[in-house]
């Protein structure tokens, strides 16, 4: 297979289950604590070598154990980890997570080493970006380095994918340059001004991503799945899997990491989407972030069985 270079974050997540979520100057106990690995970054590069990606990383951990130790498991994931660099006198990135009984999460994000991951050492790992076949990236790191990153990626004739997740406005410098964007609502909304909330709006929202150049636009929809758009192509919805939701931390990465490994291995489109809904509903079923990421037999059995099911009920 041809590689995937992934430009991300590295984060020691501090989940706690809880009830509800707390109003604001309300306290209330946890159910759990878990410390677990994950930034987007670091998710994305995790789902897709397990589920068959050739993967090399760029990304930045603090001068700590912790960093260290993550590293080394990434590595136990057949990630290429050499693009991940140390930064002296700086702590690797840190997210408080808090998972409702709904499944639903909210999360906050200290940058720590990722905030250090800028142009300059994105440029001393280019290698990386041009040996791959597509660069996937997201934004819980400075966008000067995204922006050079896609740049470099361009310039070599590489397919970018962009999740674009912290939701936050972006320059056109940045969009004009991206191949295939997978925002959610929320980040949809950010980028275009468009509140997304039936296949009408989506439209809406998918027409301004794409005036700004933009080939591809998959709007993700959580359970009701993902808004297909194809600059050209009539724009369809794709639907997800119902399954029993524990904890969609995870879902969005694993959704990510499993699209890019599908179009790499020659997938088409709507293909790709199926596995990556697969993926990601799979991810949900289970508490935590990377420890609930599937491996490539556990799609390929959850679709099998969905395709039987199918059959069976036609």
């Amino acid at each position: 297979m041809q590689m995937l270079c992934v430009l991300g974050s590295i984060n020691i997540d501090h989940v706690m289950r809880v009830s509800y979520f707390p109003q604001a100057g309300e306290t209330i106990i946890c159910k759990s604590y878990q410390l677990a690995y994950g930034g987007k970054g670091a998710n994305q590069a995790v789902a897709a070598a397990r589920l068959g990606a050739d993967v090399q990383f760029i990304a930045a951990i603090g001068a700590d154990q912790m960093g260290q130790t993550m590293k080394n498991a990434f590595a136990a994931d057949g990630i290429n980890t050499q693009g991940i660099i140390t930064i002296e006198q700086q702590n690797t990135g840190l997210a408080m997570i808090q998972v409702a009984d709904n499944g639903e999460n909210n999360i906050a994000i200290h940058a720590g080493a990722n905030a250090a991951l800028d142009a300059e050492k994105v440029i001393a790992q280019q290698s990386m970006i041009t040996e791959s076949a597509m660069l996937l990236t997201q934004l819980e790191t400075p966008v000067d380095a995204i922006l050079k990153a896609v740049t470099i990626a361009k310039q070599a004739g590489k397919t970018t994918l962009l999740n674009p997740a912290p939701a936050q406005a972006l320059p056109s410098e940045l969009l004009k340059q991206i191949d295939i964007i997978t925002p959610n609502e929320t980040e949809t909304q950010i980028l275009t001004g468009i509140a997304v909330h039936d296949e009408g709006s989506a439209a809406q929202a998918a027409n301004i991503l794409h005036r700004q150049g933009i080939n591809i636009v998959i709007i993700t929809l959580g359970a009701k799945g993902a808004y297909l758009s194809q600059q050209n192509t009539n724009a369809e919805m794709i639907t997800g899997f119902q399954v029993e939701a524990i904890d969609s931390t995870a879902a969005g990465d694993t959704f990510n990491g499993a699209l890019a490994t599908a179009l790499l291995e020659g997938k088409d489109m709507r293909d790709a989407i199926r596995f990556a809904h697969a993926a990601a509903a799979l991810s949900v079923t289970k508490l935590g972030t990377q420890n609930a990421i599937p491996y490539r037999q556990e799609v390929e059995e959850f679709l099998a069985r969905h395709t039987q099911h199918n059959a069976d009920i036609a």
